[in-house]
């Protein structure tokens, strides 16, 4: 853990000084380059560095940032964690994702914890400091990829309701997954459908193996047919004919 500068440490950005950011990525080539690229931005001061969640949480009870930068997926205590921790705790600092991943299952627990910024780590600079200054106004700093994501999914229809208690301990989510499967979609259009990475997907598909002893789709399916969580083709509201 590192830290730099000073500051007010009340987490709000005084007229006329710079804007103070921690830094929270588990993967130091990264974390240092995220640290030298915001260095060369005016407004901009870097008054820490943590390596993951349990850091970063410290480091704002030290600094008092008005914004951290926070990577998702880290060891100790991940990003939507650390996020919940610090909102809760020190209100005057907003958080502002800066992730690889943009599926649902990343993008909403992190937006639920409440982050109010989701910037995957292409953006450029000019992006970052755009994303930051919105959040410290009150906006969401979000990449045009995440509020299309969001659109779409308070857009979307909603998906066929699933039994109330799933057999063999499986999941909503699974449960979901396996009507999908039964209709015949493959990973990339189940990951589509439901807005989930495909390797999340497979992740889901090999937990419904698991659960319902099926050694394949075709196993999976029929099991799906039998337990009323899919219709069989032909029968009455299937959507296959």
């Amino acid at each position: 853990m590192t830290v730099g500068g000073t500051g007010t440490g009340d987490g709000t950005a005084g007229a006329g000084r710079a804007i103070r950011v921690v830094v929270a990525d588990d993967q130091s080539v990264v974390r240092e380059g995220i640290v030298m690229l915001l260095g060369l931005l005016p407004g901009v001061e870097v008054v820490g560095a943590a390596r993951d969640g349990e850091e970063a949480v410290a480091l704002v009870a030290e600094v008092g940032p008005d914004v951290v930068l926070m990577d998702l997926r880290m060891p100790r205590c991940d990003g939507a964690e650390a996020t919940r921790r610090i909102r809760a705790a020190y209100p005057g600092t907003q958080v502002v994702i800066l992730t690889t991943y943009a599926d649902d299952d990343s993008l909403f627990p992190a937006l639920r914890a409440g982050a109010r910024g989701y910037l995957t780590k292409d953006a450029g600079g000019d992006e970052i400091v755009r994303a930051i200054q919105d959040v410290l106004a009150g906006q969401a700093g979000l990449a045009p990829s995440v509020q299309r994501r969001l659109l779409e999914r308070v857009t979307a229809p909603p998906p066929p309701a699933a039994p109330a208690v799933l057999p063999d301990g499986l999941t909503g989510r699974e449960g979901e997954v396996l009507g999908l499967v039964a209709e015949g979609l493959s990973n990339p259009e189940i990951s589509r459908a439901l807005h989930i990475s495909t390797a999340t997907v497979k992740t889901h598909i090999n937990n419904i193996f698991a659960k319902t002893g099926a050694r394949d789709r075709a196993q999976a399916v029929r099991y799906a047919y039998q337990h009323n969580l899919a219709r069989p083709p032909g029968a009455p509201g299937s959507s296959i004919t």
